[in-house]
């Protein structure tokens, strides 16, 4: 994880719309004083500092040396460790919350994440997973075939780039209750976050193998094009799930 993706996800937690829908998902999991809270994938930290905020006994987990250490540069007096989301660095049942946002997709075994979130609630413990699916894209183009060529190829590139729209099934299966979900969909108004995530796209499906260097080039190009005239479109939809570690066992 680079600085400069650190820098993007700074970005992108800034907007307006990422506020309010991280604020949901702590709604969601009933945060309240004295609550422990791990968010899982923690990136720059911004949720670790808000879940503090609100009174939680916040902890950030993250795989990534670098991502905890700019986390900590960030926000001082916060708590930041190196963890495995699969392997989680906590007694069973010792958590009242667990959050997980933009990271099911870059795991190996998503389910097997739901369940370490299950070993470390404890009963009534509440699980929230916040994500995009990386094939539900809406991008505007003068070659609608080719963009959807780009999308599903950068999605099937990715280790799990289509698990957002599975969080629900996941949490079913996993044996937790009172299961929701809802979609949210960010508009990338912002030139440099659109073409920030339309490079990624386009780096994707060339690895893949689905386009040529030539035409992701051309199509990076029109997007610039776009950007440059503020006529690109960019849509994210983003899913939230959410449940409860039943009180009684299942």
């Amino acid at each position: 994880m680079d600085k400069t993706f650190l820098d993007f996800l700074i970005a992108f937690d800034s907007r307006p719309d990422s506020v309010r829908l991280r604020r949901r998902s702590y709604e969601l999991l009933q945060v309240g004083p004295g609550n422990r809270v791990a968010d899982v994938g923690s990136g720059g930290g911004t949720a670790v500092a808000e879940l503090a905020g609100l009174g939680a006994d916040a902890v950030g987990i993250d795989a990534a040396d670098e991502a905890v250490a700019f986390a900590r540069e960030q926000h001082p007096g916060r708590r930041f460790e190196v963890g495995d989301a699969l392997r989680l660095p906590f007694p069973d049942e010792s958590l009242d919350g667990y959050r997980a946002e933009k990271l099911y997709h870059a795991l190996d075994d998503p389910a097997k994440a739901c369940a370490e979130a299950r070993r470390v609630l404890a009963p009534g413990g509440r699980i929230a997973l916040l994500g995009q699916d990386w094939d539900a894209y809406v991008i505007d183009s003068d070659d609608p075939a080719l963009t959807r060529t780009i999308v599903g190829a950068a999605a099937a590139d990715m280790v799990h780039g289509r698990v957002a729209r599975r969080y629900r099934g996941l949490l079913l299966d996993t044996g937790f209750d009172e299961v929701t979900c809802e979609v949210h969909t960010a508009v990338l108004d912002d030139p440099a976050l659109a073409l920030f995530m339309v490079a990624r796209l386009a780096t994707g499906a060339v690895r893949a193998g689905a386009v040529s260097q030539e035409q992701a080039d051309a199509w990076l190009g029109e997007q610039r094009n776009r950007a440059e005239r503020d006529r690109s479109f960019f849509a994210v939809p983003l899913f939230l799930a959410a449940g409860r570690k039943p009180v009684t066992p299942s």
